[in-house]
């Protein structure tokens, strides 16, 4: 059994309509047991995909920073966001080298953490979410 195998799991997502285009993310916290403590979703305007990935990620983290939970899971669909963090790919993007750095000094203030890529079905919540920012932000134009 793993150190973080109880620990409190954050799911993010991020989402881009045209990509970039249209753009949202979201984040969903479980406590230990599996149970969802917090949705989060939010529009993020013109951005791409990663762009969106990453703002998700960022999202997750400041919510369970306040939560003061100090060991954690973090689960994307995404292979670009999990391989950066883990240091597998470098980070070239200049906008994304910024939103990179920003992860790191929220993930530094954990006690034990660990980032994990899980196929798109198993991240649905998340997914749902981050369209769901964008859906709220058309909506609310739309009605002036």
């Amino acid at each position: 059994m793993s150190e973080l195998d109880n620990a409190w799991l954050v799911m993010v997502d991020g989402a881009a309509r045209g990509n970039p285009g249209h753009a949202g993310c979201g984040a969903v916290i479980l406590d230990g047991n599996g149970k969802v403590v917090k949705e989060l979703s939010r529009y993020l305007g013109h951005a791409t995909n990663n762009v969106a990935e990453y703002e998700g990620l960022l999202m997750g983290l400041e919510a369970l920073l306040q939560l003061k939970k100090k060991r954690i899971r973090v689960q994307s669909d995404s292979q670009l966001l999990v391989r950066q963090l883990n240091g597998e790919y470098r980070v070239k993007d200049e906008k994304l080298k910024t939103l990179f750095e920003k992860a790191i000094a929220l993930l530094r203030q954990f006690e034990a953490y660990r980032i994990l890529h899980v196929p798109r079905e198993l991240n649905k919540l998340a997914d749902r979410l981050a369209n769901k920012g964008i859906d709220d932000a058309i909506k609310k134009s739309s009605l002036g």
